[in-house]
Parts: structure tokens; C-alpha cells; sequence
């Protein structure tokens, strides 16, 4: 599987057979998604900037709600949680995204805005690759995504939606985050390719360049 990180909350997964792309963001967030294509496109909430769907070629099969649903094999599976810490009466729901293909079982947090309860855990299951926000502001802070990394205990974790250079949205970097993980000096890579085989047997943050 290879995974690319198109900015803010939008990664591609391509797989064997299947692309999967994550809360696609419209124009004038400073980064450039080219129209790329997918068979299926998850969407954690209705914003904008996680829900431009137009953006995507393919046709893809775009899953917007909690629940469970095959498509080319890929396991999708939607937990409801909410875009605040006050069961969403700010901010409105959330989902949380596991999908697994190729044998990996991913999870996108979407814009969390809460710590997970015992139950949501336990929906979430066990995770290969973790896609956590970690900008602060309209989602979770660093701690409390290191608190997440702590309860799911992902092999491999990957922030996202967090305070670039290109992104013209106001938020906090990655670094507090990575400080919370007791990591330092990462350097960020392109994309990562991995498979079940080659996946970390501990916890390692791999830092992605948008």
C-alpha cells in the first residue's frame, strides 16, 4: 500500500486495487489536490474543507455516515463521534473512518474533538496505521492525540491536519505533538509504502511532507 498525504485531513491510500481518498478540501487552502481519482472517498464531516467531493474524478463511491460497507473489497467501517468536546453541540458529529485493505486496518480520526470513550475504542479495534489530527483548535490537541496513541496503540502514526507552510488556515504545527511522542529530529518523507510484512513492531511516527 502506498500512502500520500494531499494535505490537511486528505490522504490518498492506494492499494492493490483500490484508491481510497480522505476528506478532499476545496481551492484556497494553499495546497493543490489535481483532481485525483479513487473508487471510494470517506468524508468525516460535512465542513467544506473535509467534503469537497468534486474534486475527485472516478466516480467514486463516497461514504459520509457511521456504519459498515464492502466496496472492491475494502472493509469500511464508520464510528460516530463528535466534532467537539460537548457531543457536538458546537460543532456539530464526526466520524471516524477504520478501512481496511490489503491486510492493513487504518484508522481516520477526522477532526476528533474529544478523547475517545472505552466504547469507541473498542469499535475501533485494532489499528495498524493511525491518522490523527493534531493542529488543535477545531479538533483534539497534541495530548490529547497522544493520549489516543496511547489507547488504540497503533504500529504506525501519522499526524495530519496540523499548521504547514502552505496551509493558510491558523493552527499548531506538529511539533508539540511529536514532543508528546518523545520524538525528535524526524524528517518528513514524500509517501510510505508498507505492508503487513514490513509494518514497526513498537509505535513509530512517520512524519509526511503535504
Amino acid at each position: 500500500m502506498e500512502i500520500t498525504w494531499l494535505g490537511y485531513s486528505c490522504f490518498r491510500l492506494k492499494g492493490k486495487s483500490v484508491t481510497v481518498i480522505t476528506d478532499p478540501y476545496p481551492p484556497g487552502l494553499g495546497y493543490n489536490l489535481d483532481k485525483p481519482s479513487a473508487r471510494i472517498v470517506t468524508v468525516s464531516h460535512s465542513h467544506s474543507n473535509h467534503s469537497y467531493t468534486q474534486a475527485i474524478g472516478g466516480e467514486p463511491k463516497v461514504i459520509y455516515r457511521p456504519g459498515e460497507y464492502e466496496i472492491g473489497g475494502v472493509l469500511i467501517i464508520g464510528v460516530a463521534t463528535f466534532h467537539d468536546a460537548e457531543n457536538g453541540s458546537r460543532l456539530g458529529k464526526n466520524n471516524v473512518f477504520v478501512i481496511e485493505m490489503d491486510d492493513i486496518n487504518i484508522c481516520h480520526l477526522g477532526d476528533l474533538g474529544h478523547p475517545l470513550t472505552t466504547r469507541q475504542v473498542e469499535e475501533i479495534g485494532n489499528i495498524d496505521i493511525l491518522l490523527v489530527p493534531v493542529g488543535a483548535g477545531s479538533t483534539i490537541n497534541a495530548s490529547q492525540a497522544a493520549g489516543i496513541v496511547r489507547n488504540l496503540e497503533p504500529r504506525i502514526v501519522i499526524p495530519m491536519h496540523f499548521k504547514t507552510p502552505e496551509l493558510k488556515i491558523e493552527m499548531e504545527t506538529a511539533e508539540k505533538f511529536l514532543k508528546e511522542m518523545g520524538v525528535t529530529n524526524l524528517t518528513p518523507q514524500a509517501k510510505l509504502n508498507i505492508t503487513k510484512s514490513t509494518l514497526p513492531e513498537g509505535t513509530q511516527v512517520i512524519l509526511l511532507n503535504p
